[in-house]
């Protein structure tokens, strides 16, 4: 059996400094570290129980099947944060069919990242008798 220790998720943007500025500014992910110089140095970001690396160079966005997953308190708030920096909503906040809250973004080269929110009465958070 393998024994992982940790784990990221790797894009390789088609622009990196744009992306860059997207996940630093605009998201305000904070920065685990930086690796290599110039404009395709690489950028790891905490994303709570593991990391997103931002680096190097991709002729073509990456696939619409890869998207991103992020918990956040209050997808509200976040709603407010993120168009007050410019970011554009792809989908506003919905409460969906299986409890979630979720609002969806994309990144520049048009990764869809979803924000969810899980409220505090959903069985991800409590579930009675266990």
């Amino acid at each position: 059996m393998v024994h992982v220790l940790s784990g990221r998720t790797l894009l390789r943007p088609t622009d990196p400094e744009r992306s860059r500025r997207f996940y630093d500014e605009q998201l305000g992910l904070a920065v685990y570290r930086e690796f290599g110089t110039g404009p395709e140095r690489g950028v790891v970001y905490f994303l709570g129980g593991g990391f997103l690396e931002v680096a190097g160079r991709s002729e073509v966005p990456a696939s619409s099947a890869v998207r991103l997953w992020l918990q956040v308190e209050d997808v509200a708030a976040a709603e407010e944060e993120l168009r007050g920096k410019g970011v554009e909503i792809v989908r506003p906040p919905v409460r969906e069919p299986w409890g979630l809250v979720e609002m969806w973004i994309a990144d520049p080269d048009g990764t869809p990242i979803v924000l969810v929110e899980i409220p505090a009465d959903h069985p991800l958070r409590y579930r009675p008798g266990i």
